[in-house]
């Protein structure tokens, strides 16, 4: 007899585990999908997470990247965004329209969500949980077993593959009924309440929101960078990071691309600042100066700062002033 296979959203977090113990305690083989984009599902290696996954609780995990899919729905989500920058309603779509399409090819039937009923105020109302279903062409194949019994029947609970008794009716914003059920499962290791998403972060998504109009061309790269240092936007079109620390200047080098200029100070203490753009070295002595004004040196007259793009060379910045770094940096 051939087991009947489902395919689960995964996150990570308590309900979509839950989601796959309860398909599986029915006989069904589970297949999670954890979706990674620049802004969410990055917190965890994609190489070592499906073992982490099985090791902890049984579940075979793949990973896919939607990350260029997900630029073009935060650019312009149809049904807007939520508090912040944060396109909630159109993600959710997006994650189940490519989970749908991954059914044939895995040898899946339906498609399985942690979903709660009422738990999220924007994408999981009554009503909103049902749009999503009509524009992921997924009514009837998405089984939300956590709160099945407060929503319609799916496909898979008509046809008697999923016994609809055995599926729970939880709803709002408490967990005691999904810790509680944890605890009878013997799942004690799962991370703590939390969005996953940063566009989720006031300060992080009105940032974020700021670049996206102001820089032309948006890469997985460039969502990356937007997420680490100072920003700021200079006069000749430039957008201009500066790291905070150590770990944030490793990362701004990491992400050093063909066309940018990476600075660094000689002969002191200080940050390191990356410049993008169209025409990055007409902003080139200004930026220097900012990342100067970032230093340890910050108040000699002139400070010597090595600049990498297509070549290689050191110039001598003015520091620039707290004035100056504040008319040019984004919030």
């Amino acid at each position: 007899m051939t087991k009947i296979k489902a395919l689960a959203l995964f996150s990570g977090g308590l309900d979509s585990i839950l989601a796959c113990k309860l398909m599986e305690q029915q006989g069904i083989e589970v297949e999670a999908l954890h979706f990674v984009s620049s802004f969410f599902g990055r917190g965890k290696d994609r190489d070592l997470y499906p073992e982490e996954a099985w090791r902890h609780y049984g579940i075979r995990l793949s990973v896919i990247d939607v990350g260029e899919s997900f630029i073009e729905v935060l650019r312009n989500p149809p049904h807007g965004y939520g508090r912040y920058f944060n396109p909630c309603v159109d993600c959710k779509i997006l994650l189940l329209t490519r989970a749908r399409r991954e059914l044939a090819s895995r040898g899946a039937s339906f498609l399985v969500s942690g979903e709660v009923l009422g738990q999220r105020p924007m994408s999981q109302r009554r009503d909103t949980l049902r749009i999503v279903e009509r524009d992921a062409s997924v009514t009837g194949l998405l089984l939300r077993p956590l709160s099945a019994l407060k929503l319609l029947p799916t496909r898979a609970e008509e046809e008697g593959v999923v016994d609809r008794t055995r599926l729970l009716g939880i709803s709002g914003r408490g967990r005691k009924e999904q810790m509680a059920l944890a605890r009878d499962l013997g799942i004690h290791y799962y991370p703590a309440p939390a969005g996953g998403c940063v566009l989720t972060d006031p300060a992080l998504s009105r940032r974020i929101k700021n670049l996206f109009v102001a820089i032309p061309v948006i890469t997985e790269n460039a969502c990356l960078l937007m997420q680490v240092g100072r920003h700021f936007l200079l006069p000749g079109k430039s957008w201009l990071v500066v790291g905070r620390n150590e770990a944030e200047n490793e990362e701004i080098k990491g992400l050093f691309q063909p066309g940018d200029l990476l600075m660094n100070i000689t002969g002191g203490a200080g940050p390191t600042g990356l410049a993008r753009g169209a025409a990055p070295f007409s902003d080139g002595s200004l930026a220097a100066g900012i990342v100067a004004g970032y230093s340890r040196l910050k108040g000699e007259p002139e400070v010597q700062v090595s600049i990498r793009g297509d070549g290689c060379e050191t110039i001598r910045a003015v520091p620039a002033p707290s004035d100056t770094l504040r008319l040019y940096r984004l919030p």
